[in-house]
């Protein structure tokens, strides 16, 4: 990182001049109806929007104001001495950005995007990253130029690149050197593919110097006028079936954000906080907590490297650092809370919040005891941002996610989009109609996710009748792991390519840390029967690790004969099907279907629903002799 440094020393030596908005909009107050649904019309939102210059920006002029002024951290705009940016590493490394270094830093790379690189407005870059501050140079870059940026997580493969590369038409991707090569792979296939950018201390051919172009780029830039619905930012995100589904958002997806509504009521965040989001960058949430939310209210963004989540070095940072809030997954939580640490009261940590998977109430009182904090549940989805949650200073209700945060309405709602009574189960729903809130996405907008005038989550919820919203399940089968959304077919199609697999079927299995992890059934071909269980199954673990994403693989393995598990007297808790042509033979073999646990075949490309026991009578659907189970 001494390169940073360096890059911290050039930039005192140029201040480039910039246009900024005297009355930012983002600090306007927002309407909301004191009664009924809340209301948001045209007025409430600006014709035009750049979180870059409206945001960023402005703070950068709030830092000039405040040069020889005493900092005052009770006055709204006031600031103090903490940085925007504050990176750390457990080697020790450590980067502190303020707002005018940001602003001059990411106008240089606009200038690579546009000038190097040949980019324009509309264009796609992908953006493969892992917790780096380059992370947060590009996506502000990419915001200035309009350029649509494409987040990933760096767990994904020659394959996953592949896929997102053809179907955004990229012209440009930026990784790191431990990826450069999955993507030269595969950069044949992608014609549109023109401009590759490297962050790393080590230069490759046919790869850009991502951090020798920064230092030598022009900081003057001016931002474009973008319109709060021009295209920003696309995140991929898991589906049912098939690969994963674009969602691209609009420019004026941090405006939807609590921070830009209802006087930042969710997280109450001033500019004297520090917020650790510990969200992947390749994830949704990490535009939301590590951009939007805190650079809005003007605090400091804290980052730990963390190349793997490590209960101890998490603890340890809460007590090194002077973090105030927190925001991760609820699985980071339940790993501290099984680790033996001494103490857990964290000397300067105000506020927790956590996302992604729902938290039990024992998990929640549990918490309390330890650290003498509450969680605050939030919900949201790479479709939509945050949506409800448990504000600060709210009740909190153990196992509830909270409330609606305006411009949204949430209901429950039926199949056919009737919103349903309190404490009535039933589809989460968002109102679309008459006016869609701005922070939705702006594709895949079908019948297959509008239900009358709300927009289908795909999540199973209930409203009590305070508006509290209680998760319960997906209506899918998306598996929740950690937090990490996984489509079965991306897990099923890995599996495919493998030559002993003849079908498979990937459903999700209850997990005390994680929530839920994969679980697949295997359907092998004749020449692999006879192979050690044990052996094949560590194979093809490695196997989905080598071809997609890691956090995607089947975490556990047994296997056993057919006609054994038939004929044994103990009860089997192992769940598989195999080879059934129809699901109405299925049925009328003694297959007994139950509630949204999925099987598919990916060679017959038949779906069903099922929970097989003991006793099915397997032969009749045709069932080869043995049967392999994937899972934990």
């Amino acid at each position: 990182m001494q390169w940073l440094m360096r890059l911290r020393v050039l930039w005192g030596t140029h201040k480039s001049c910039h246009a900024f908005q005297h009355a930012p909009w983002h600090l306007r107050s927002q309407s909301v109806s004191a009664t009924g649904a809340p209301r948001w019309n045209d007025h409430d939102t600006p014709e035009k929007f750049n979180f870059a210059s409206d945001v960023l920006d402005y703070w950068t002029q709030m830092e000039k104001q405040e040069v020889n002024m005493v900092y005052d951290l009770d006055q709204e705009g006031k600031r103090g001495p903490n940085p925007a940016l504050w990176w750390v590493n457990s080697q020790g490394d450590e980067v502190k950005w303020s707002f005018r270094e940001l602003t001059d830093f990411t106008c240089r790379a606009a200038n690579i995007f546009t000038q190097t690189c040949g980019l324009q407005q509309g264009d796609h870059l992908a953006l493969i990253l892992p917790r780096v501050p380059e992370w947060w140079l590009v996506t502000m870059g990419c915001m200035r130029t309009g350029i649509i940026f494409m987040p990933g997580t760096t767990q994904m493969k020659a394959k996953d690149i592949l896929y997102r590369l053809k179907e955004s038409n990229a012209k440009s991707i930026v990784t790191t050197d431990a990826l450069a090569p999955e993507v030269d792979s595969v950069a044949s296939k992608c014609p549109a593919l023109k401009t590759k950018l490297l962050v790393s201390d080590h230069s490759r051919e046919g790869w850009l110097d991502f951090r020798s172009l920064i230092k030598s780029a022009s900081p003057d830039h001016t931002c474009i006028k973008s319109k709060t619905t021009d295209p920003m930012v696309i995140f991929f995100t898991s589906g049912t079936t098939g690969f994963p589904k674009m969602a691209k958002h609009s420019h004026g997806l941090p405006c939807d954000t609590p921070s830009l509504h209802v006087s930042r009521k969710l997280l109450q965040l001033k500019a004297a906080d520090v917020l650790w989001c510990m969200s992947d960058p390749g994830w949704g949430m990490a535009a939301v907590g590590t951009l939007f939310e805190p650079w809005t209210a003007g605090s400091t963004v804290f980052i730990h490297h963390l190349p793997q989540f490590d209960p101890k070095v998490i603890v340890e940072t809460l007590f090194k650092y002077p973090i105030t809030q927190c925001l991760t997954a609820p699985s980071v939580l339940r790993m501290i809370l099984q680790q033996n640490f001494s103490s857990l009261r964290f000397p300067t940590l105000e506020h927790c919040s956590a996302g992604g998977e729902a938290v039990l109430p024992e998990e929640q009182e549990k918490w309390r005891q330890r650290t003498g904090l509450l969680i605050h549940q939030i919900y949201g989805q790479s479709e939509t941002g945050l949506t409800c949650g448990t504000a600060r200073g709210s009740q909190v209700k153990p196992g509830s996610m909270g409330k609606a945060i305006p411009p949204f309405d949430m209901q429950i709602i039926d199949d056919k989009g009737n919103i349903l009574p309190p404490n009535t189960e039933g589809n989460l729903g968002i109102r679309i109609k008459p006016t869609k809130p701005i922070g939705l996405f702006m594709l895949y907008e079908t019948a297959q996710v509008e239900c009358g005038d709300f927009y289908n989550t795909g999540d199973k919820a209930s409203i009590d009748e305070e508006g509290y919203i209680w998760f319960l399940g997906r209506d899918d089968d998306i598996i929740n792991a950690s937090g990490y959304r996984i489509g079965p077919a991306e897990v099923e199609n890995a599996l495919a390519e493998h030559p002993a697999v003849a079908e498979s079927a990937v459903v999700s299995s209850p997990d005390p840390i994680r929530g839920q992890v994969v679980k697949a059934f295997i359907v092998l071909t004749p020449q692999f029967l006879s192979h050690d269980p044990d052996q094949l199954t560590r194979e093809l673990q490695e196997h989905v690790k080598s071809v997609t994403a890691p956090y995607k693989y089947p975490r556990k393995v047994s296997g056993a004969h057919a006609r054994a598990l038939l004929n044994s007297a103990a009860p089997s808790p192992v769940e598989f099907v195999l080879s059934c042509p129809k699901p109405s033979l299925a049925r009328s073999n003694g297959v007994n279907f139950g509630k949204r646990s999925s099987v598919r075949c990916n060679r017959s490309k038949f779906s069903i629903l099922l929970s097989v026991t003991l006793g099915t009578r397997l032969a009749a659907c045709g069932a080869p002799t043995w049967l392999g189970e994937v899972g934990v």
